[in-house]
């Protein structure tokens, strides 16, 4: 997502990334992140849980408002609900994070930038 965050806003449009690795985020260049505490299969918290989704989204859209200037992360202020357990018991992993586990040698690539075709 910081990938494509960076080239919409190179067309002059503003971008957000919601991200519980901000850090790996930045390092492709992302231009604003709200950074937040989740799981990453549930970056806008527990399953059915749409107040907690509507109060995240609401957030990150009011960091997008409050951020002037590219490459700032903001901390959301939240945390992970007690008694829910942190994330599903069978993890669903992103093609990217599919991609590194099956060829960690192209981890270097991708956090210098260097993004592999396949």
């Amino acid at each position: 997502m910081g990938l494509v965050a960076r080239e919409i806003e190179a067309a002059g449009i503003s971008t957000i990334v919601l991200s519980n690795i901000a850090e790996f985020t930045a390092s492709v260049g992302t231009p604003r992140i709200a950074s937040i505490p989740f799981p990453g299969s549930q970056p806008l918290g527990p399953a059915g849980d749409e107040i907690t989704h509507l109060a995240v989204l609401s957030a990150t859209l009011e960091a997008l408002e409050t951020i002037s200037h590219p490459g700032t992360i903001i901390d959301l202020p939240f945390s992970w609900p007690r008694g829910v357990p942190k994330a599903l018991k069978a993890p669903v992993h992103p093609p990217i994070a599919r991609l590194i586990m099956k060829r960690p040698w192209l981890l270097p690539k991708f956090i210098s930038g260097d993004i592999p075709k396949s």
